[in-house]
């Protein structure tokens, strides 16, 4: 197997995805070069590549004044290595024979271009056509100006980010926007083409200086060497970089850093990047700005000049990587027919080119970024691709071209796939490859290897099986530790699960509170941390409740009793005259005061007890405030006591207020339960067949509390407080028998306190307001006369309870 040559390996990648313009046919017979002529007009240039045998091909273009074509199954050996064309749109051709590691081989044509034109590759019986012409637009507006030899205008463009290292790295390739066909170059004034250096030029083997300076208002970098230079350039983001890398030569320059700081180049560094084969020499500008610049070659060095012309906006510089292979035959789509030429494509306006978007890095890493969702987001650059039985082995080598990773494929990994994908990042459809022939990859530094997933289950198993063994190894040692505060057995089974290996064991002695522990070394000493961190004095916590209830009560009544007595009777000679009626009582005294209903004698003569004036005289309206402390009567009557009136006045107001204070108190350690209660205990006495049953209820204080101090010295309290209390003057049944009811006042909740602050965990407050009263129908109804057919009653009840909880960490 031949080596590749070192400048191969320093071919900047493509920035755009590959385009499959034609297929190779099913014949494999190699294709020879015979010839490239060229034909030229005042607006067009047509490179005619004469072949020997049908022609497919690929093409990219790394920078806007470079176009890459490939011919694969192709000999170019009969043609010389570099054509010198120079009209207004083509400066050379250089033609390379390339041999592939798998035997296939490669013509390379790369074209360097004199100015932006568009153009169109086709391929025509044997012949592969490339057609670069001006449009009339351009011609117009734009007057040819001189060219230096060989010299191509570049901008210095910064990716979005680039990770830096030092040395500088071999950095990932820039994408830029896919495209199904060729995308026309700018037409721009172009320059007039110069002869280039004499192909016959000797080689260097070391470069002797590096100086700067500023010429004609540019500034100039010489890199001084024994012969001419081949060189490859590049762009390096975050920080900004431009790389210069020089292959087969040593460095010998006395010089190696410049502080420069001038125009867009803060410093200059030269060194040698790669001492063994290929020798690769590599020169870094650090840049501040964005700024155009170009490299002149020449005999004995090569020449960069930044700050001439208009600020080109070119496709982003693909960044260093190995060169860039086509894919075997069995990867190209085959062709029953060679396409028809390419429709041309517009030309832009001249006086600017279109900005281009700003590139994006593609990374070196294959891991795609995992969003919410699950859903994964991929971030290499768009690739179209269109494979029939395509081979596994060379659509990796394939991937390997694309990303700049290297690929090793494991023994075993075979099979074809069919796919067409358009416009997909790379790393999906690779990503998709593997899911659907069953394959998985690991990634180390930019080593990509692809393997079975069975392979790489068993590798996984087989390392961490050989892990085990080797922390396995080694002698058991024997060390006792005793503990202060947590108890042996309680830490016994953490320990073991925790900090010991499954040679370890644990032997526990209760006596002395002792964990005796056989293990290796390195299992001891975890062990040792472990019970330092758990073996430690569980803080306390003091939690003081406090139960208040207040009660407040006012009571007022109002009442009136009042009744007469008329008698006309010849007792007292006031008769009415009549036969009838003669003699008239009017009684106005029908409830008897104790007994109810009316007096016993009503007949003329009157009883004893009769009437308003006996003892046992009763009232018309009998409406007392009820228990009442307070009354006053009147009683009037005439001369004869024929005629009386009784009445009296009473009235009751009653009001109080009460607080009842219960302060529990209890102290525990974190995290464990902790209760006080204080009360009495009621019997309940219960007979069922002749037997005579005594159970007690509780009817106690109570705090039950289990306290958990956080990191941030608060404490999380669960809490359960209650205040029952018997109520004796509701008692249920009589005798032994007799049953109080049970006062409950209860709280049940879990909240956070800060240490020594206090918190109400609880609070009912209960209002009761009743406004009663009793009359005589009717005239109780009455303005003003109906208060002597009327009592009145007003009764209003407040009780409040609440509960506070203050904690205290007890400390020291």
């Amino acid at each position: 197997m031949r080596a590749k040559p070192a400048w191969a390996l320093l071919i900047t990648a493509c920035a755009a995805p590959f385009v499959w313009d034609a297929a190779l046919a099913q014949d494999r017979t190699p294709t020879a070069i015979s010839n490239i002529r060229q034909e030229s007009t005042d607006r067009s240039t047509r490179l005619f590549v004469e072949c020997t045998g049908p022609v497919a091909y690929t093409y990219y273009s790394p920078d806007p004044l470079t176009l890459v074509v490939d011919i694969p199954e192709a000999d170019a050996s009969q043609v010389a290595p570099k054509i010198a064309v120079g009209t207004k749109e083509v400066e050379s051709v250089r033609v390379t024979s390339m041999a592939r590691a798998d035997g296939h081989t490669l013509a390379r044509l790369e074209v360097r271009l004199a100015s932006l034109v568009p153009y169109q590759i086709y391929s025509k019986d044997r012949s592969l056509n490339l057609v670069f012409e001006r449009p009339a637009a351009a011609e117009a507006k734009a007057a040819p100006a001189p060219a230096p030899a060989d010299k191509e205008t570049k901008v210095a463009a910064a990716p979005e980010a680039a990770p830096p290292s030092a040395p500088e790295p071999d950095p990932a390739p820039v994408a830029e926007p896919p495209q199904e066909k060729p995308a026309p170059a700018p037409a721009v004034a172009e320059a007039a083409p110069a002869p280039a250096p004499p192909v016959n030029a000797a080689r260097a083997s070391r470069i002797l200086g590096l100086t700067y300076a500023e010429e004609k208002g540019q500034l100039a970098f010489t890199v001084k060497a024994d012969g001419s230079l081949r060189y490859q350039d590049f762009f390096l983001g975050n920080p900004d970089r431009l790389v210069v890398d020089f292959a087969d030569v040593s460095s010998r320059s006395p010089v190696r850093n410049l502080d420069v700081n001038n125009g867009p180049v803060r410093k200059a560094r030269l060194a040698q990047f790669s001492a063994s084969s290929p020798k690769v020499a590599r020169l870094v500008l650090d840049l501040s700005a964005r700024a155009p610049y170009r490299i002149v070659e020449g005999s004995d060095g090569v020449k960069i000049l930044f700050g001439e012309g208009q600020t080109p906006m070119p496709a982003p510089l693909a960044a260093l990587r190995p060169e860039p292979e086509p894919a075997s035959a069995a990867l190209m789509p085959a062709a029953a027919t060679l396409p028809a030429p390419a429709v041309p494509l517009p030309a832009l306006p001249a006086p600017a080119p279109a900005p281009m978007p700003e590139p994006q890095l593609v990374p070196t890493g294959l891991e795609p970024t995992t969003v919410a969702g699950g859903q994964k987001i991929y971030t290499g650059h768009p690739i179209s691709l269109d494979f029939k039985d395509g081979d596994l082995q060379d659509i990796f080598r394939l991937f390997a071209d694309i990303s700049g990773l290297n690929v090793v494929v494991n023994p075993g990994v075979s099979g074809k796939v069919t796919l067409k994908l358009t416009e997909v990042p790379w790393d999906q459809a690779l990503d998709l490859i593997l899911k659907t022939n069953g394959l998985g990859y690991t990634l180390e530094d930019n080593v990509i290897r692809i393997a079975k997933l069975a392979d790489l289950q068993k590798e996984e198993q087989d390392r961490r099986k050989l892990a085990e063994e080797k922390a396995l190894a080694g002698d058991l040692l024997v060390q006792n530790f005793r503990l202060s505060y947590a108890k042996a057995k309680d830490l016994e089974p953490t320990v073991k699960k925790v900090a010991l290996s499954p040679r370890g064991q644990i032997i526990t002695d209760d006596r002395t509170n002792t964990m005796i522990i056989t293990d290796l070394a390195v299992n001891l000493e975890k062990t040792r941390s472990l019970i330092a961190d758990l073996d430690r004095a569980t803080p306390q916590v003091e939690i003081e409740a406090r139960i208040v209830v207040t009660s407040r009560t006012f009571l007022q009544q109002y009442g009136i009793q009042w009744g007469f007595l008329n008698q006309q009777t010849p007792q007292f000679g006031n008769t009415t005259s009549m036969a009838f009626p003669n003699a008239v009582v009017l009684n106005g005294a029908p409830i008897a005061n104790g007994t109810g209903g009316l007096p016993a004698n009503q007949n003329l003569g009157l009883s004893s007890d009769g009437g308003i004036g006996p003892a046992a005289r009763g009232y018309a309206v009998n409406l007392p405030a009820s228990a009442f402390n307070s009354a006053l009567g009147i009683s009037l009557g005439n001369i004869l006591g024929s005629f009386s009136i009784d009445a009296a006045l009473t009235a009751l107001e009653n009001s109080g207020r009460s607080r009842t204070l219960s302060t529990p108190k209890v102290t525990t350690q974190n995290n464990q339960p902790a209760e006080i209660k204080q009360g009495v205990q009621i019997p309940i006495q219960t007979i069922a067949n002749n037997t005579v049953t005594v159970i007690f209820k509780d009817a106690v204080l109570t705090l039950k509390v289990t306290p958990q101090i956080t990191e941030a010295g608060t404490v999380i309290l669960t809490l359960e407080v209650e205040n029952n209390s018997p109520d004796f003057s509701r008692q249920i049944g009589t005798g032994a028998t007799a049953v109080p009811p049970i006062n409950t006042q209860s709280a049940k909740t879990i909240v956070l306190v800060r240490d020594g602050a206090t918190a109400v965990i609880g609070g009912i407050y209960q209002s009761t307001e009743e406004n009663a009263h009793a009359q005589t129908p009717f005239l109780g109804n009455l303005p003003i006369l109906g208060y002597l057919f009327r009592n009145r009653s007003l009764r209003t009840a407040n009780q409040e309870l609440m509960i506070f909880v203050t904690p205290r960490i007890i400390k020291g």
